[in-house]
């Protein structure tokens, strides 16, 4: 089983990232589970959403207190909440933001990640791109996959249209396939710690 936990601020879309997140999953024939975190979520406070993925029925329904993948769709919350409690050792994370891992005070911490396994995409300005506002679940989704290659990039698509046809899904297909490629780039280039690449 792979389990996913997703922090932002209520407003950005946490929660309707962990459910695109399940339904990529199921499109791409697994099994996956989302829910968010019980508290408040009013606009700009702190807000977890989880997400589980598996080959059989998931019948557990608990918060994901070891998450095997990290999404961090706002980096003002790096030092504000612990938000690396629980991560397994060989498990990935995702930031978005323009900055280095060094720049955001955490290159250091993310050492005992391995290679590969962390990257940080300018989410927010692809999603200004793409969107004309930083809505910021789309990029980071295809990031997902392009990251940990769980599902495919045509499953995130597939559930974003499933969410929002028209026009606005087809915005949305845009963005995610900016963060996918971002990914691929940042890694490609070595770049765990150095700038990101910038939204095009």
């Amino acid at each position: 089983m792979h389990t996913v936990r997703i922090h932002g601020r209520g407003g950005q879309g946490v929660v309707t990232a962990a459910e695109l997140l399940s339904l990529a999953a199921f499109a791409d024939g697994k099994q996956a589970q989302a829910f968010p975190s019980f508290g408040s979520e009013r606009m700009g406070a702190p807000v977890m959403a989880f997400c589980r993925i598996d080959q059989q029925l998931i019948r557990t329904r608990e918060a994901v207190t070891h998450p095997d993948v990290l999404i961090v769709q706002d980096p003002t919350l790096l030092h504000q909440v612990e938000l690396f409690a629980g991560l397994s050792r060989d498990g990935y994370v995702l930031i978005n933001s323009t900055f280095s891992l060094d720049d955001l005070g955490i290159g250091e911490f993310l050492k005992s990640i391995p290679p590969g396994q962390v990257s940080v995409i300018p989410a927010s300005d692809i999603s200004s791109l793409h969107l004309k506002r930083a809505i910021v679940n789309t990029p980071l989704l295809g990031a997902f996959a392009a990251m940990t290659g769980w599902i495919a990039l045509t499953s995130v698509l597939s559930a974003i249209r499933r969410k929002f046809p028209g026009p606005l899904g087809e915005m949305n297909v845009a963005a995610a396939k900016d963060g996918y490629d971002h990914v691929i780039a940042y890694l490609a280039q070595g770049r765990s710690n150095r700038q990101p690449p910038r939204a095009n």
